[in-house]
């Protein structure tokens, strides 16, 4: 299992986990490049909400979406608020938030559908995007994982979301951790560090790393315990590896471009 990187077209990249099979749902991870917003959002920011001009976040959409063959104007989004709220997509939601921050769906951190044709998209720039497929009931999710939700589980909880509403057995999953800041750049204070402590016992020294007195939070590893808890088997986990604080020139981040930066999109459609 691995993670590509892939030239599309126009000097547009898009990144994927060989995990998801092609053949029956579209995944992606976009670049910061190929776009056309302007700094501190340059140039393919996928953000409504960052104060970027929408014209431009559309434009960055379609070209986005038609480079990895999905229509833009199908696109469901939400207001992510760092929060543990679970939304399930209907075909009618075709399009929520894809050109109007405002029409996106309620107040939410994860998006889960068992509908075709509908483009699940979440923005990011360090938090950790979680990507979920049930090949049995032909299901997805897609999560937004700061270290707020990380704490509060919320992968875990889409999981068991997607047991409820579609029959998702955590063992059948396959799981995908993109982009997102690593443990080597992300430090944290004390509080931080001891409310994952507290969640994680078992797990705390694996997550909570302390080095030269400055402590570092490992959410891809936080993430990944989450979900073998739930029942995902850890060999059905693929993970990027991709840090965004450390690679700028491809990836936004929203610590090390001093707090405002533009947003990459994680992108999910059933076929």
């Amino acid at each position: 299992m691995s993670f590509v990187l892939r030239r599309l077209r126009d000097n547009l990249w898009s990144g994927r986990l060989d995990i998801f099979p092609e053949d029956r749902l579209v995944h992606g991870f976009s670049a910061r490049q190929g776009g056309v917003s302007a700094a501190p959002f340059d140039t393919l920011n996928m953000a409504l909400h960052v104060g970027d001009d929408p014209t431009r976040v559309w434009e960055n959409r379609r070209r986005y979406f038609t480079a990895i063959g999905l229509d833009a104007e199908r696109i469901c989004t939400i207001r992510q608020v760092h929060g543990t709220e679970i939304v399930r997509v209907m075909r009618r939601d075709a399009g929520r938030g894809a050109r109007d921050y405002a029409d996106a769906l309620a107040d939410a951190d994860a998006l889960i559908t068992n509908d075709s044709g509908i483009a699940l998209m979440l923005c990011f720039a360090d938090c950790v995007p979680v990507l979920l497929y049930d090949p049995v009931h032909h299901a997805i999710g897609v999560v937004h994982a700061g270290w707020k939700g990380t704490v509060a589980r919320i992968a875990e909880k889409t999981i068991a979301r997607m047991g409820e509403e579609f029959g998702t057995a955590a063992s059948d999953v396959l799981a995908g951790i993109g982009p997102s800041i690593g443990a080597g750049c992300y430090t944290v204070g004390a509080e931080v560090a001891e409310q994952f402590r507290a969640a994680f016992p078992v797990h705390a020294e694996q997550i909570v790393q302390e080095r030269d007195g400055v402590i570092h939070l490992d959410l891809w590893a936080a993430n990944r315990i989450q979900m073998v808890a739930a029942g995902v088997l850890a060999q059905n986990i693929d993970q990027a590896d991709i840090c965004t604080s450390c690679d700028r020139s491809f990836f936004y981040s929203y610590r090390a471009d001093g707090g405002r930066t533009g947003r990459l999109a994680a992108v999910m459609e059933l076929r």
